[in-house]
């Protein structure tokens, strides 16, 4: 069988965490060809993920301590939410387990149960992760006992990718995609052309162009869903700073009037960010107030982003696949966009055709692509719709705002009965929402009848127990950065 010919329009993270996947898996069944240009930048903000990025390296054999490294990351144990419920609250939405669920009802229902009782101990006081996360310690614990993502640099990412798929076969070719040529008989890409007169033809083609889409937009007119009505954010500035401190195994988002801000501690320096909608706030003075709370010398010009929430209505179309911002983009705030690419990448490996495309092949493609981001999209909109901020015109807006009624269920669900039901391969876990939901101030106005099953002091020694070997485990760990320091630390420029 002769290689199937696979060309990758762009680097960056997208590009490069395909050509990796296919060059390794595939080898000598996949030709892989990647064409980027050096002229052109990359959005490179993508700095803080989520669990199953572990799993991804894992899948190409990417040894972690090498990989964290190379990048100059840091472990996550999940996200520190400031001032989102009423502006001056603070919740924690962590990674793993909160407490010990019951096959027929999660932990939550165990735990308002106990508030009936007179227990009066957050949530909190029963998830590990979120408890090292706050006392700034970590380690792997056996049997995978910790949860945990990565915070790292993703161009230092993409580059670290580059090498791995070059020494599996990949190609790189440098140049500026100037046309895209179509097939006049199928309307199927047939090549790209490059700026100096390069032809690169192939078989099934990859847009990673980011924004732009070339391929999926630009030549096959795949067309577009907005839904900045639900995500009204549409304006970004990412900026680097040095680290002022030791770094912290989680990611901050920071709700100001119009929108939030970020940080993200790296092994060497921070990232940091603001995300605002322009219809409330100008982009001076979005620059002025990201400016004005850094912590740290900046180390960079400030990186200006425009982008609109939304989904390609079709993901796969013809012989072109869209990976990363080609194919959509939900906004930084869960740090979903390269779980995004991830997802779609490994859907491939899964799916890709032997010689013809198979039309059930695309149509369930883009059925499961559409509805990962339809779920993180209405994980997102929790964030904003669920509020009691009303102290500016944007969160009037988002208070007010109709919701997807798939949404709606989940939220209304929850307030009824303290019920989280996941469909499919559905991303957030149940302690996602959870979390997410007591935290913007939705308490449940009931819980399943087995929480009432155990007496008293029974329901009160689980508690106990529970609480206790959070506790020790946690004062066993040692620090997050002596950890990282040993484990995984990159020299210093």
């Amino acid at each position: 069988m002769n290689p199937r010919r696979i060309v990758v329009a762009g680097g960056g993270t997208a590009g490069w965490m395909a050509a990796a996947a296919i060059a390794y898996t595939l080898g000598p069944v996949a030709e892989v060809t990647l064409v980027e240009s050096d002229a052109i930048g990359t959005v490179g903000v993508g700095e803080s993920t989520i669990p199953p990025l572990a799993l991804f390296n894992r899948v190409l054999g990417i040894a972690e301590a090498d990989f964290m490294r190379a990048t100059q990351a840091t472990f996550k144990l999940g996200i520190l939410f400031d001032g989102w419920r009423d502006g001056g609250d603070r919740y924690f939405h962590s990674f793993g387990l909160t407490g010990k669920d019951h096959w027929s009802a999660g932990f939550q229902h165990f735990w308002l149960q106990g508030l009936t009782k007179g227990h009066r101990e957050s949530y909190d006081e029963y998830c590990l992760e979120l408890k090292a996360a706050l006392g700034a310690r970590f380690a792997h614990l056996p049997d995978e006992g910790m949860s945990y993502a990565y915070q790292l640099d993703s161009t230092r990412y993409a580059a670290y990718l580059r090498q791995f798929a070059e020494k599996n076969g990949a190609t790189r070719i440098e140049g500026r995609i100037a046309k895209v040529e179509l097939d006049g008989e199928s309307g199927d890409i047939a090549a790209l052309t490059l700026e100096g007169g390069a032809r690169i033809e192939g078989d099934l083609f990859l847009d990673c162009t980011g924004f732009r889409a070339l391929l999926i937009e630009g030549a096959l007119h795949a067309g577009f869903d907005d839904w900045t009505h639900w995500l009204p954010n549409d304006s970004a500035i990412a900026v680097q700073t040095e680290s002022v401190g030791a770094p912290v195994p989680y990611t901050r988002a920071m709700a100001h009037d119009a929108g939030w801000r970020w940080r993200i501690p790296l092994q060497h320096r921070t990232g940091n960010g603001i995300v605002w909608c322009s219809r409330y706030l100008e982009r001076d003075e979005a620059l002025e107030r990201l400016l004005g709370n850094l912590e740290g010398k900046v180390l960079t010009e400030p990186n200006h982003i425009k982008f609109t929430t939304g989904a390609r209505r079709r993901q796969w179309h013809r012989n072109c696949i869209a990976i990363g911002l080609s194919g959509g983009f939900m906004e930084p705030l869960e740090s979903t966009s390269i779980h995004l690419i991830q997802r779609a990448v490994l859907r491939l490996l899964r799916m890709l055709p032997a010689g013809t495309i198979s039309q059930r092949d695309v149509a369930e493609f883009n059925d499961q692509q559409l509805e990962d981001m339809a779920q993180i999209r209405d994980f997102l909109i929790l964030h904003y719709k669920a509020t009691e901020r009303r102290d500016s015109g944007f969160w009037r807006y988002c208070a007010s705002m109709p919701i997807p009624d798939s949404l709606t269920q989940k939220i209304e669900l929850f307030r009824e009965t303290g019920r989280v039901f996941r469909r499919h391969e559905e991303l957030f876990a149940e302690n996602s929402w959870v979390q997410v939901m007591m935290g913007q101030g939705i308490m449940p106005q009931s819980h399943h009848p087995i929480a009432a099953k155990m007496s008293d002091p029974e329901l009160a020694q689980v508690l106990a127990t529970l609480r206790d070997k959070v506790t020790r485990t946690v004062a066993g760990l040692p620090t997050h950065d002596a950890y990282v320091t040993h484990y995984c630390g990159a020299a210093r420029a």
